[in-house]
């Protein structure tokens, strides 16, 4: 009997009525202002997860032992901006409708935009934790409001004051870190050191969870569109996430894989290891 020859990340082999985690891929890069290619992060992701394992030491856990499906990327009409954001909102409905949690792969930082308008549509009241090198504050870029380096303050649009928790960012323009500091975002700059008091806040409270993979050190991670010197270490991120997965999570994406743009691979390996820690501290 034939069997299905989608590869799916490793260790996501439950159906989807039995997971309680759903992976789904938004391949769309068509506001990247510097290098493209994060389109291509998700497929990357899928095939070379079967270069790590399942079980993870760091958390003495197994894919294998959890409930995850993974649905595969959305085939996106390239060139529309908005109607890619609608159609990633609309499967991300569906997963959130039936009580599962969305894990999205981008893909540019826009395509977190989608999620949190589907998510905005089941809860009134939630917070963000935005891990990232930029601010993506800016009201609008190159005279577009829809873009990767305004997704964040798109969001605000949506949520309001006090609602999103930035950590890691070290770049952005000036009225950006000023509309940040006027009270409109918690921003810890360049590392995690807040994050502590940040999750002891939030406990009882609905979290989405936006990972920008260029949080992390260019040493570690060069396979990104806009890298930025400075960033956190790979363990730093760990820890990191563990924290944040001990909260009451709604749902997460990570972002901003362009393979092409390593050529050793290492940053795909990365991300694959980063997404399976993901996935099992939620689990």
């Amino acid at each position: 009997m034939l069997k299905s020859n989608f590869q799916g990340f490793i260790g996501a082999e439950s159906d989807y009525k039995d997971a309680n985690v759903v992976i789904y891929g938004a391949p769309f890069d068509s506001t990247t202002s510097f290098r493209p290619g994060a389109r291509f992060g998700p497929a990357a992701i899928r095939n070379e997860s079967f270069g790590i394992e399942t079980y993870s030491p760091y958390q003495d856990k197994d894919l294998t032992d959890y409930n995850i499906f993974d649905y595969g990327d959305i085939e996106l009409p390239f060139g529309d901006t908005r109607r890619s954001l609608d159609m990633i909102k609309e499967v991300s409905a569906e997963i959130i409708k039936d009580n599962k949690i969305p894990v999205l792969l981008g893909g540019e930082h826009l395509v977190t935009l989608a999620q949190v308008e589907a998510l905005k549509d089941k809860y009134e009241d939630f917070y963000i934790i935005h891990f990232d090198a930029h601010c993506d504050l800016r009201q609008e870029y190159l005279g577009t409001e829809l873009s990767h380096a305004a997704v964040i303050r798109r969001c605000f649009d949506l949520l309001g004051k006090d609602r999103i928790f930035q950590f890691g960012i070290r770049s952005g323009d000036r009225p950006e870190f000023e509309f940040s500091a006027l009270g409109n975002t918690y921003m810890n700059k360049f590392n995690f050191d807040t994050l502590d008091d940040i999750v002891a806040k939030l406990k009882g409270k609905k979290v989405y969870f936006t990972i920008d993979l260029d949080v992390l050190d260019t040493s570690v991670f060069s396979g990104t569109g806009t890298p930025e010197a400075g960033g956190v270490t790979w363990l730093d991120l760990l820890d990191a996430i563990k924290k944040v997965c001990t909260l009451d999570i709604i749902g997460i994406d990570m972002v901003e894989l362009a393979p092409m743009l390593d050529a050793s691979g290492s940053s795909t390996a990365l991300a694959c290891k980063t997404l399976r820690e993901l996935l099992l501290a939620i689990s």
